[in-house]
This record gives C-alpha cells, structure tokens and sequence, in this order.
C-alpha cells in the first residue's frame, strides 16, 4: 500500500518491519511515538493476543485505534502433494490417528494458533500444533513435508500457489473467496468456523483528530485505485473500513471476546 498511499496523502511512507517479542518492540516503538500521526502500527490480532498472553512493557491499550482496512481470510493448505485435498478429510485422518499429525500455525500468540484450539474442539481432534516465527518458516515445514497442513493468509502464500505448489483445502470465511471459487469454506465441510482476521492502523495516544480525518480520507481513495485493487484482490485481502470511533468500538469487543476465549480454554487465568 505505501507507494499507493504516497500519492494520495503527499507524504513519504516507510516500512519498517520491527522484530521481536511478536509485536512486542514494536508496539513500544510505536507508543513511545510523538502523537503527530507520523508513526503508526500496522494492527492485526496478533498485537492484541502478544499483550493479553505475554506482559509486554507496552500493550495494544498503550496504542490508539486509527482505523481498520481489511479483513484478511485465513485458509487452510497443504502441499499439492498431500493425500488432504479437503479439511474434513484431514479431520477424519486425525481422528483415526490421534496425536500423530501436526499442522503449523505462526507465532504462538497469532489468531491462527487459537483457531486450531477452536478446531480441536469443534471436531475432537488430537494433533501436534507447531508455532513459528511466522508465516514464512511455517511454509517451509509444509512444503519440506515437516507439517501435514499450515494455516495462512493467501498473499503470502500466493506465489506458491501461482506456482502449483501450494493446495488450498479450506477458508475460515462466511463465503468462498471471489479468487478461489473452487475451495470449500470450513462450514461447507461441517465445520462451523469463521475468523475475522482484521489489519489496520494504530497510533501512540493523544493524536489530534486531523490526523484520523487525514487516514479516513485517504483509505478509501487508495481502495479505489484500480493498480491496488488488483493487488490487494489477487491477495483475497477483503476492504472493510471503520473509521477511528468504529475501530476502537471494534476493538474493545475483539478484546473482551479474546479474554473470554483464553478463560474459557485455560490459557488465562481470568
């Protein structure tokens, strides 16, 4: 998006993959940040689960929702190699060897490693739940044949697939994505689940409100792009806008509903 937002905000936009602590030194980076909307941090669960799982020194509450972009579906993949060529049919093989089959999910406080504790209990499936640093190891281990199946995002997985690598056998979406119209939903397969993996934007508190007026402006044109939106298509990403008060509304029930989710599970103590 950069390039693209470039032109419609005139100003530079620089990238900076922050690593460490899942999300952790980032977010300190980021909080620590003059409030004049010239360092943002790029939202997805992670940042919220990395604080609710871990004690980082900043958390998603030291940071300011500014708005929301997409929702990115999460998928299900194997090799096309694999005997898998739908979920159901590795579910009915995890049944029928408990314990002996591993699927990959990235970091161990992404939204892809809780959807996997959901899954096991949807189905009472046992199997090996491998983290990663992220997404890119994870589909190494799927391609080498380390892990039976992975759970990802298409873009970064997209040159794979182009590739004839990569075989998509599930999306967590309410409907099947516009770009793989041949691959099945969980729920068309007897699964009832669906994530909502959301990326946005970020910032340190105190931002003055010219700055979520700027961002609310400029999104929408940059969707609108026709260059981006063929990238942003091709990557199954899907444009869902809140503004900076329906962010942080969004926000708040996101977390509520994960703290919920870790007590129920045991992950959590409260």
């Amino acid at each position: 998006m950069a390039p693209h937002l470039q032109k419609v905000l005139g100003a530079n936009i620089v990238v900076e993959n922050v690593r460490g602590g899942s999300g952790a030194k980032a977010m300190a980076h980021v909080a620590q940040a003059k409030p004049d909307g010239s360092v943002l941090y790029g939202t997805t669960p992670s940042f919220v689960n990395t604080s609710l799982l871990s004690k980082p020194q900043f958390t998603y509450a030291d940071l300011e929702p500014v708005m929301n972009i997409f929702m990115d579906p999460q998928v299900v993949y194997t090799t096309t190699k694999s005997e898998y060529k739908t979920l159901a049919e590795l579910v009915e093989a995890a049944k029928a060897k408990p314990g002996t089959i591993s699927i990959g999910v990235s970091t161990p406080g992404s939204l892809d490693r809780q959807v996997m504790e959901r899954l096991k209990k949807l189905t009472g499936i046992e199997v090996n739940i491998a983290t990663h640093d992220g997404g890119g190891d994870l589909l190494v281990n799927v391609l080498n044949g380390t892990l039976a199946a992975g759970i990802g995002e298409v873009q970064e997985l997209r040159g794979q697939i182009q590739a004839g690598e990569i075989r998509l056998i599930a999306s967590y979406t309410e409907k099947r994505l516009d770009n793989f119209p041949d691959v099945p939903t969980a729920r068309e397969q007897g699964i009832d689940l669906v994530v909502r993996k959301f990326r946005g934007l970020a910032g340190p508190k105190g931002m003055p409100a010219e700055v979520f007026a700027a961002w609310e402006k400029a999104i929408p044109a940059v969707l609108d792009l026709p260059e981006f939106k063929k990238w942003y298509q091709a990557g199954g990403l899907i444009p869902t806008v809140m503004n900076h008060e329906e962010y942080a509304k969004f926000m708040t029930d996101f977390v509520a509903e994960q703290k919920q989710f870790f007590a129920d599970y045991g992950v959590t103590s409260d």
